[in-house]
């Protein structure tokens, strides 16, 4: 029997415009084949696609200073025992990731929550080194499957978030069966498509490969830095990444997302 298939994002506070989340809807609406639903979890869905299906979050018991640290912890609201009803196969996406082609198959893979490992296997080139290292900038689970994550952390989230830097490592150790995407499938633009140091100043990043389905912007830069037309820098010391970038900015467009100055200046 086919599972129902949600994609699901969050947006809170004002680090992410709209924008983000109707780009992300369009993109998985052209690549992702048969039916699913887009759910937004957020606390502002002013200027969303009226496609876009929004709830807001569930409380989990975070202080206001709380929801401010870094460890991304309201995510682990999604692990809900029950969340607003919904069913079946949950592939989640943080707003700051590109998909294309193929987004579709991270719903059937493995079993369990699937995420990605952003161990020494991601890096360029890969190397060898202990263990993995889960990631949960985009990744697979059964609506209600892993409940006990959620629990663990309301149980004393004073502790948890001492012992664990952020949620995905809180996730990894908490999950009932954790799988991995294969290489390739996600990769990452720091790690894979921007220059090395000094020919970051005169080459632009490379483009995504075809075989590539989803995109990652874990921390800076964030994708719209590379809309910009101005030549500000945008990547962090000692990378020097600066400009526009022209198929950022044409996944951008496709999707029907704006471009933050109207002087067009298409570059590599």
């Amino acid at each position: 029997m086919l599972k129902d298939r949600v994609v699901m994002c969050m947006k809170w506070g004002t680090l992410y415009p709209a924008d983000y989340v109707n780009v992300l809807f369009n993109a998985c609406r052209r690549h992702i084949s048969g039916s699913f639903r887009f759910v937004c979890l957020t606390d502002d869905a002013s200027d969303f696609l009226p496609e876009i299906e929004h709830f807001g979050i569930p409380d989990i018991g975070l202080s206001v200073e709380e929801w401010r640290l870094p460890g991304i912890w309201p995510k682990l609201a999604i692990y809900q025992p029950d969340l607003y009803g919904l069913r079946g196969r949950c592939l989640f996406i943080d707003l700051d990731m590109m998909v294309f082609d193929g987004v579709g198959d991270l719903f059937d893979y493995g079993q369990g929550l699937v995420a990605t490992d952003m161990g020494p296997a991601w890096e360029t080139p890969p190397r060898d080194g202990p263990g993995k290292q889960v990631a949960t900038s985009i990744f697979a689970f059964d609506f209600g499957a892993e409940a006990q994550i959620l629990e663990a952390f309301t149980r004393d989230k004073d502790a948890a978030m001492k012992r664990f830097q952020n949620e995905q490592d809180f996730v990894g150790a908490h999950a009932k069966s954790l799988d991995y995407f294969p290489p390739g499938w996600v990769l990452s633009f720091k790690r894979h498509l921007r220059q090395p140091v000094g020919l970051d100043l005169v080459l632009p990043p490379k483009r995504p490969p075809a075989d590539c389905k989803v995109l990652a912007f874990h921390g800076r830069p964030r994708p719209a830095d590379l809309l910009r037309p101005d030549a500000r820098f945008w990547d962090t010391f000692p990378h020097l990444g600066f400009g526009q970038v022209g198929w950022m900015v044409d996944y951008w467009e496709t999707n029907g997302g704006t471009i933050p100055n109207s002087r067009l200046k298409r570059e590599p």
